[in-house]
């Protein structure tokens, strides 16, 4: 069993309940398809309504993956560590060999106006398949901090010319 890790952290300048607000909520999915339009060709919410046991089906752009879709599951999100991940249940990574794939953002305060996101990447490939686990890269998770953060800023400034 070939077993990794791979993470991003990036500070955004608004409170760690301000980027719970987008993280905690199907929003970040929105704003996922959107920031990985070359990526992500389709994303839908199979069940849930983004809490634990939220079934999302992400179906990407023909020839941007070694896969065409996959399934995955919320099956943490905590309102109150502002902690939220998801497996992959179905598809995806599972028909390259993987046992396990599992993305968590973690959003912690740091000072008086400003928090970090912390993107995760954790998964378990089979050792006949060990070759495959290159095919994790954690560039679309930062593609997806650089679009919330950007839309964590411009609402804030939103907010405050109210």
């Amino acid at each position: 069993m070939v077993v990794g890790q791979l993470y991003h952290e990036m500070e955004v300048k608004v409170v760690a309940r301000q980027a719970w607000e987008l993280y905690g909520t199907l929003l970040l999915s929105k704003l996922a398809k959107e920031s990985l339009s070359g990526l992500v060709e389709k994303s839908e919410v199979l069940e849930g309504d983004g809490g634990v046991g939220t079934k999302m089906k992400i179906t990407l752009v023909p020839g941007s993956a070694s896969f065409r879709t996959l399934i995955e599951e919320f099956t943490n999100v905590d309102n109150e560590k502002y902690v939220k991940e998801a497996e992959v249940i179905e598809a995806g990574y599972l028909d390259l060999g993987f046992t396990y794939y599992r993305v968590r953002f973690e959003i912690n305060e740091k000072g008086d106006d400003s928090s970090v996101i912390k993107t995760t990447v954790d998964y378990d490939v089979k050792e006949e398949a060990a070759a495959n686990a290159s095919y994790v890269n954690i560039e679309p998770m930062l593609k997806i901090a650089e679009a919330t953060k950007k839309y964590l800023l411009e609402n804030k400034a939103a907010k405050s010319a109210h």
